[in-house]
């Protein structure tokens, strides 16, 4: 059993499709299940951002749901920071981490 004080490991997985009007939650867990949706991710070469506070919200979100309007600009924003990553471009300033 985990103490009290720490806190369960928490994953979230979006999918977008050219068809989706935004990225849908297609994946969402605690624990072992949050373990599992990473190590999946990883051994598929999904690129895996750690952000409590994201994932914290997008928790929230139900299964097989698109993300609600007010989390649009920092799913953009992740997304953008992605492909600049996935394209090899420089990461350097502040300004470029999501």
């Amino acid at each position: 059993m985990n103490p009290p004080d720490q806190k369960r490991q928490s994953a979230v997985a979006l999918a977008y499709q050219g068809q989706d009007k935004a990225p849908r939650v297609v994946a969402k867990g605690r624990g072992l299940i949050a373990q599992a949706i990473i190590e999946r991710a990883r051994e598929h070469g999904v690129f895996v951002h750690e952000s409590e506070e994201l994932v914290g919200l997008l928790m929230q979100v139900e299964l097989d749901q698109s993300i609600p309007p007010q989390l649009y600009l920092a799913v953009a924003e992740l997304l953008a920071w992605l492909y600049r990553l996935e394209r090899g471009e420089p990461l350097t300033d502040e300004k470029s981490k999501p």
